[in-house]
This record gives C-alpha cells, sequence and structure tokens, in this order.
C-alpha cells in the first residue's frame, strides 16, 4: 500500500487519548461497547498515480450493540461463487477498503435473499474457504477446530488469534489450513470470529442451492470460547496472556 505506520508507542497512546475523550460513550457493562477504528488515509496533494506525499492518522469510536442483526442468533451464510473478496498478490491480508468494496454486491445480493453475510471461496480454485465479508471462519469436528491459514488473502484478526490461543488452552487441536467447501458436510460447529462480530455462531451455509445445518446453543464449543474471551476482557478470568491494557482516568 506504500503507507507508513505509526509506531507501536504512538498507536496506542492514540487509542488510550481517544477512549479518555470519549469515555462517557462507553455503554453500561452488558449493553454493548466502545468501537474503535483506527484508520490511515492519503491526504497529500497529488492527481497522479502514485503515493501520497502525505496521511493522515486518525482514531474514531462509536458505542455499538451486536454486528449482526440477528444478535446471538445463529448466522445463515450464503457461499458466494461469482464475486471474489481477495486474490494471492493483493491486500487480502491487510485491512484496507479495497477487500470490502467488492463484496458489497454480493453482501447486498444475499441479505435480500434473507442471508445473514457471505462466505467467499479461494478464487483461484473456487473451492476453498476464505472467509467471511467481515470475520474469520472456523470449523468444528469432534475435538479438532479449524481454520483457513492466513496465506495473504486472508485477514489475520485478532479475534482469530485470540480464539486459537484459548482454544488449545481448552485441549482442542485447531489446525490452520486448507479447508474445502465439501468439508463442511461433515462439520459439528461453524462459528466466526472478529472485532464487531466477536464470536458468532453459524446456524447454517447454504452452498449451490443445498443448505447445511449445524450445532448451535448451549454446550456448543464456540460457546465455550466466546465466554472465555468474554470473562478475560470483563476481568472476570484472570488474564494470563497480557492481552487487557488498563487506561488510567
Amino acid at each position: 500500500m506504500c503507507m507508513p505506520s505509526p509506531s507501536i508507542d504512538q498507536f496506542v497512546d492514540a487509542l488510550k487519548q481517544t477512549v479518555l475523550a470519549n469515555k462517557r460513550w462507553v455503554p453500561p457493562p452488558g449493553k454493548g461497547s466502545l468501537y474503535i477504528r483506527p484508520l490511515i488515509m492519503g491526504s497529500g496533494e497529488i492527481l497522479g498515480l502514485g503515493a501520497a506525499p502525505e496521511y493522515t492518522f486518525l482514531i474514531y469510536v462509536s458505542p455499538v450493540g451486536n454486528y449482526f442483526k440477528e444478535g446471538l442468533a445463529p448466522l445463515n451464510l450464503y457461499v458466494e461463487e461469482e464475486f471474489d473478496r481477495a486474490s494471492r498478490g493483493g491486500t487480502g491480508g491487510v485491512k484496507s477498503i479495497t477487500n470490502y468494496a467488492p463484496g458489497l454486491k454480493a453482501l447486498t445480493r444475499a441479505k435480500n435473499r434473507g442471508f445473514s453475510d457471505v462466505l467467499y471461496l479461494d478464487s483461484t480454485n473456487k473451492k476453498n474457504l476464505e472467509e467471511v465479508s467481515s470475520c474469520n471462519i472456523f470449523v468444528v469436528k469432534g475435538n479438532a477446530i479449524s481454520t483457513p491459514a492466513t496465506n495473504g488473502t486472508i485477514l489475520a484478526g485478532i479475534t482469530r488469534k485470540s480464539i486459537i490461543d484459548i482454544a488449545r488452552d481448552h485441549g482442542y487441536q485447531v489446525e490452520e489450513g486448507t479447508i474445502t467447501v465439501d468439508e463442511l458436510i461433515h462439520a459439528d460447529e461453524v462459528f466466526c470470529t472478529g472485532t464487531a462480530v466477536g464470536v458468532a455462531p453459524v446456524g447454517s451455509i447454504t452452498y449451490q442451492g443445498t443448505r447445511m445445518e449445524f450445532k448451535t446453543g448451549a454446550q456448543t464449543v464456540s460457546q465455550q470460547l466466546y465466554f472465555t474471551l468474554e470473562a478475560i476482557k470483563k476481568g472476570l478470568i484472570e488474564d494470563k496472556k497480557g492481552w487487557i491494557v488498563e487506561i488510567d482516568q
């Protein structure tokens, strides 16, 4: 992208300052969260094709509830075969607007058909799972949890990483690799992870006119992992990984 980035210290300090300046907008416990969106954009003057001579780093926040209108209800996904989210050699592995704009038509079409979101396949073979429009995907079979590997076309989400670590702590065998769409028929559970969506169970996936349904609700793997992550966030479980950053008021 040819864009400079702030240092880690600059980034964290800016986050803290922004949250403190907007602390009155933090929802009460259990009523939502304060969504934080860092952004870098080209702001220097240039008309020709080329990197901007200047960039602006900013952070905006907003109180939010659940990302999906279903709330905590299971999602119903549609496997997209016509449109691609990203391709090899592109920007699929970074959080760029170029990964979201191309999917708007597919997402709108899926929602008009009654689906929650779109599940994309790899652009080369149209057979391997990539990710959902706004989140990573996990497939559960017995004690094994699989998720597509971050090979340049998939965003390495921080919630994805957190869930992988928690799952391994719980004794699950987590595999990052290739998952074909045909393997979904053998899955016990499917769930999604993301900054905005948290951990969202998937109730069904429709592929080529066939609807595959998965286990949801109590006593599921996704629910166990979700409760653990939320407990760490809220301080109900000791944070042994150094994930929590306290902000002095």
